[in-house]
């Protein structure tokens, strides 16, 4: 029996990887991937996802999750992701969004049974989808997992603060209220979590795919290796993407988590927090599992080099 799911991403060098994951599993059935900013522009972003749709020969309903954040200025990672969103991978250019584009709460309003959401951007989307029909996204939405966040580990963003979160501490704090319920996978596992630079140039004579991947993941690296002294990239979308096709890869802890809105370095810091509202939080990861996942079904020639060691 497959998984009915429904993606919110703003692709997004690691999201790319998500989503050809995700699409390549039969676990799952992707319904709808909704589009929102984040790592680039809504418009990039929607046109990253048709391209990685085009690879993979899928047909899958698009929507349009969010273009900015509910209070703060729009800010986009142009020096982690690149310009278009996927580092150096050639791609069409970015068309318009129509402002007709189905929203999140009209993707999930149209399916017949009740759906996983994952989210792997800013929690904007999701927001948004509550401020207008509440009941609406209860009913339809059974399990909410979502890549955002940090309690121990050091953010990405400031020095407390991972980047989605930080985009839209408001949608978050907004998000956690409903307890709908969410299941948070933030940095303190998906750190663990990297592809390595050798790995990484392997994927320069793999298939066509890879070749694709090559040039978007070697920007990524490139940035790791500036700021992080890390000789890899960090695949953060990957890794809840992996516990809904083989659950167990995750350990989950339920607390109560608060996120901060004040400005400078707290923003957007998520906190164990007693008065805070319910979730669950990956706190333990197996990341050979996840590795093996991605490479078996959407990088081949890493697979290969593994059995062949």
């Amino acid at each position: 029996m497959t998984l009915p799911l429904i993606i919110d991403t703003d692709p997004g060098i690691d999201d790319a990887l998500a989503l050809l994951l995700a699409l390549q599993s039969p676990e799952l059935d992707v319904r709808g991937i909704s589009i929102s900013y984040g790592n680039t522009t809504v418009e990039h972003a929607h046109r990253n996802a048709v391209e990685i749709l085009r690879k993979v020969g899928r047909r899958v309903t698009l929507g349009l999750g969010a273009r900015r954040p509910l209070k703060r200025q729009l800010a986009v990672a142009l020096e982690t992701h690149g310009a278009s969103g996927l580092g150096e991978a050639v791609l069409p250019p970015a068309g318009v969004i129509l402002d007709f584009a189905k929203p999140l709460d009209r993707l999930l309003a149209a399916q017949s049974e009740p759906v996983t959401l994952l989210t792997l951007g800013p929690a904007t989307g999701l927001a948004l989808a509550l401020r207008r029909d509440a009941g609406l996204v209860q009913a339809k939405v059974t399990r909410h997992i979502a890549m955002i966040g940090s309690l121990k580990a050091a953010g990405n963003t400031t020095p407390h603060s991972e980047f989605n979160a930080w985009c839209d501490p408001e949608a978050l704090d907004l998000v956690l209220k409903a307890e709908l319920p969410t299941e948070m996978v933030g940095l303190d596992v998906t750190r663990q979590l990297v592809l390595t630079g050798p790995e990484i140039e392997r994927l320069a004579a793999g298939d066509p795919l890879e070749r694709w991947l090559y040039d978007a993941l070697r920007f990524y690296l490139a940035f790791h290796r500036q700021y992080d002294r890390l000789d890899g990239c960090v695949i953060n979308d990957v890794l809840p993407v992996a516990e809904l096709i083989a659950p167990g890869i995750l350990r989950f802890e339920p607390l109560r988590v608060a996120v901060d809105l004040e400005d400078g370095d707290q923003r957007g810091r998520t906190r164990a927090d007693p008065e805070g509202s319910r979730a669950s939080v990956a706190m333990g990861v197996t990341p050979e599992a996840a590795r093996s996942l991605l490479f078996d079904r959407v990088l081949p020639t890493l697979a290969l080099a593994g059995a062949a060691r």
